[in-house]
């Protein structure tokens, strides 16, 4: 059974191009999370490098490693040492060729608890996620952990309605989204500020539809375009909690490195859910228009 509170760690970090000096941050601030109570840490998306997506290239497939790997026995060792229950993030090589961005779950023990292979994979300037990834073929499926059952999806799948409510329909408790999210900075600030607003209501509109809290980690810095076609990313960091009613619980900033430890009472979801009964008024029979791709007529 589920705790009834459960006290997270979202670890909201900038990057450079050396692997080995992320890593050893990530475990730093690991360490700072536990230290001050997190039994659950989140990491942001492909935490391990730079956001290698912003440019087409084949050498970057270097990055990618096989789960089990040199990474997941890292990050389990973190997990089983501070005795955390740990989210993380990873390029995974399954096959020559054959690479997906992979959500891994690790126990307080340092055992594997589960994966998610990111679903939604966005191709957009500065976001080509298609080259590299292949869509995931795990399902919309929870994984259970000490702390509750988790509801992971990846960045590009945080727009996805469908997603949050097929992984609340199969018992997720709270629903978490590792990203990598910024603005181009030849944007002005109006439109910057409409792109930010609309990442934040579209997770807060999943938690009050699905009665569920939602954790979002995203990265922060600016960051390079390789290529040097555009002015590179700046990644607008904001990571938040907010509950089932979509209430923002605590967010960080924009443009600071952060360690943010939130509280989450996963009771409230089944308080929730009595006033506001969702599920039960769904109207099923009549949403077979859902499964397709747009409806002409």
């Amino acid at each position: 059974m589920s705790k009834k509170e459960i006290v997270i760690g979202l670890i909201q970090q900038s990057n450079t191009a050396n692997v080995e000096e992320n890593k050893q941050k990530l475990a730093r601030n690991i360490t700072d999370c536990a230290a001050k109570g997190a039994e659950l840490v989140v990491l942001q998306e492909l935490h391990n490098s730079l956001y290698f997506c912003q440019t087409e290239d084949v050498g970057l497939f270097d990055l990618a490693e096989t789960i089990p790997g040199p990474s997941t026995a890292f990050y389990g060792d973190l997990a089983k040492k501070h005795g955390v229950v740990l989210v993380t993030s990873l390029f995974e090589k399954r096959a020559a060729g054959l690479y997906h961005n992979t959500a891994v779950v690790f126990e307080k023990d340092g055992s594997m608890a589960g994966r998610y292979r990111k679903m939604h994979i966005p191709d957009d300037p500065g976001f080509y996620e298609k080259f590299y990834f292949t869509p995931g073929d795990l399902g919309f499926e929870p994984i259970q952990t000490s702390v509750g059952r988790l509801g992971v999806l990846v960045c590009w799948d945080q727009w996805y309605p469908e997603a949050a409510r097929l992984m609340a329909m199969a018992g997720a408790e709270l629903l978490i989204y590792p990203t990598a999210i910024g603005w181009d900075p030849r944007d002005d600030a109006d439109e910057k500020n409409r792109q930010q607003q609309a990442w934040i209501t579209i997770q807060r509109s999943h938690a009050v539809a699905n009665g569920l809290p939602v954790v979002s980690v995203n990265r922060v810095g600016h960051e390079a375009d390789p290529s040097n076609s555009s002015e590179g990313i700046q990644f607008w960091g904001n990571s938040f909690v907010c509950g089932p009613q979509g209430e923002v619980l605590a967010h960080t900033s924009s443009d600071r490195e952060e360690n943010l430890i939130v509280t989450a009472n996963i009771q409230r979801s089944e308080d929730v859910r009595r006033i506001w009964p969702f599920f039960r008024d769904r109207r099923i029979e009549n949403y077979a228009g859902i499964t397709r791709r747009f409806l002409n007529d």
